[in-house]
């Protein structure tokens, strides 16, 4: 989402690396380019003006101009006004002290709030026991969806009867189903507008008397643009939003309703969502967004994904294969099952902290369908051929070739792959041998190491 923002910072501070200080005319320049790239990337012009002219008063200081050097001292000012305007710490949804939490989803149509209310009452499983209300009664086919949804990820669902009407008498419905079925938690899936009207908000008002709301959270779809400002404040000032969600924060919108809803609602960003799966919802940090913006990337977020991919078993197994120094096919094709999981190469590679990393990856024409056919050579192997790869000659290529529909020139570059790879792995080897049972990190060495034999 934000590689425009991301690629426009990295030249700011490249510019000034060659400094050795800096003047007002520096300070001025790379707080206009500041000002332009936050205006490209739809932030709203209001948060821009403050976000530079802190900026500018805290870059003009003596003390600390004669400290650092003048990209060191704009990077670190760019990135904690970043922060500041984004929320400091993350905010986690609250609970209630006496059962049921209520949760109030809201927000314009279109903007997430069904799919998000699913994602949400599937991150609380551990711990609760959710339910998912349909009070989206005038979209069609809401309430199916929210149905289907619920039903694939196992949550229990309450909605209308047929023919009902009265979104706030389903929401007070809700909560005895709930009691029933030992639900301890309720998320209320709202109706929304293509625009704000009185109606709808006089609706929302009601059901938040009725319901008691714990949280009343905000989605806003990242896509919308300067106008998520205005949608934010026009729903605090009559609800008394507790948080916001933001929504497709994986797809290709310049990211402005990230840098802005909090700063114009007064409100934390809790949630994320960064894709389609139920699953696809993650704690809102300010500091790890802001680190991706201007380039840092985010391996934080990066090592937990490559764990939620890992198995402990896979784990144990790579770790013995270090300890024997004996690697083979199939651990090349565990470590390539695992990249896999972690999802879009490119996404991947924004978490890196290496500037520029997206942009070399485009150039590259890196095909991640070169990932599928590497998959299938190996699986046209015998067990035999994956555990011994040296008996893998002539006949034996061609044979490998043939079912996997590939070429005998791809099944020699595979091969010649795992060679550096095997090589890579016995120096870990002699480091697990010398530090008693060390622990590769999960599946990033062959990740690094063997990037382009994988996908190039």
């Amino acid at each position: 989402m934000f590689d425009s923002l991301k690629e426009r910072f990295e030249n700011i501070f490249a510019n000034l690396r060659g400094k050795g200080k800096l003047s007002e005319e520096d300070i001025n320049l790379a707080l206009r380019e500041v000002r332009r790239a936050l205006l490209e990337a739809d932030v709203n012009f209001k948060v821009v003006k403050d976000v530079v002219e802190a900026i500018r008063t805290r870059a003009t200081g003596r003390q600390v101009v004669e400290s650092v050097t003048p990209s060191q001292l704009i990077f670190t000012i760019v990135y904690e006004e970043l922060v500041r305007i984004m929320g400091d710490a993350p905010v986690p949804l609250a609970v209630s002290p006496k059962p049921p939490t209520v949760y109030m989803m809201v927000g314009l149509q279109g903007s997430g709030k069904t799919t998000t209310s699913v994602k949400i009452a599937r991150r609380m499983l551990k711990g609760h026991k959710p339910l998912v209300v349909a009070c989206d009664l005038r979209r069609p086919a809401a309430v199916d969806q929210l149905r289907v949804l619920a039903e694939k990820a196992g949550i229990p669902f309450f909605g209308p009867e047929p023919g009902e009407r009265d979104a706030v008498a389903v929401a007070k419905k809700s909560r005895a189903f709930a009691e029933s079925r030992l639900c301890d938690l309720i998320i209320l899936d709202t109706a929304g507008r293509l625009q704000l009207d009185d109606e709808l908000m006089r609706e929302l008002e009601e059901m938040k008397s009725a319901s008691e709301p714990t949280e009343i959270l905000l989605v806003v779809d990242s896509m919308t643009g300067q106008e998520a400002v205005n949608v934010a404040d026009a729903f605090n000032k009559r609800l008394g939003l507790t948080g916001v969600v933001l929504t497709k924060l994986d797809g290709d919108a310049r990211g402005g309703p990230a840098l802005a809803v909090r700063a114009a609602a007064c409100v934390p960003i809790k949630l994320a969502g960064c894709g389609e799966k139920t699953e696809d919802l993650e704690l809102f940090d300010a500091r790890r967004m802001a680190q991706r913006i201007i380039g840092m990337g985010d391996m934080e977020g990066l090592i937990e994904k490559v764990q939620s991919a890992t198995s402990e078993a896979d784990i144990e197994r790579m770790t013995q294969s270090l300890k024997t120094n004996r690697f083979t096919l199939e651990d090349m094709l565990m470590q390539l099952r695992q990249i896999q999981k972690l999802g879009p190469l490119e996404k991947v590679v924004e978490m890196l902290p290496i500037p520029g990393a997206s942009k070399a990856l485009k150039d590259a024409e890196i095909d991640p369908k070169r990932m599928k056919r590497t998959e299938a050579i190996i699986l046209s192997m015998t067990p035999k051929e994956r555990r011994n790869p040296e008996i893998i000659k002539g006949g034996r290529r061609r044979r490998i070739a043939e079912g996997s529909g590939t070429s005998v020139q791809m099944v020699n570059q595979l091969l010649a792959q795992y060679e550096q790879m095997k090589g890579m792995m016995k120096t870990f080897g002699k480091m697990a041998g010398g530090r008693g049972g060390f622990k590769m990190p999960r599946g990033m060495g062959a990740f690094m190491k063997g990037r382009r034999g994988f996908f190039g």
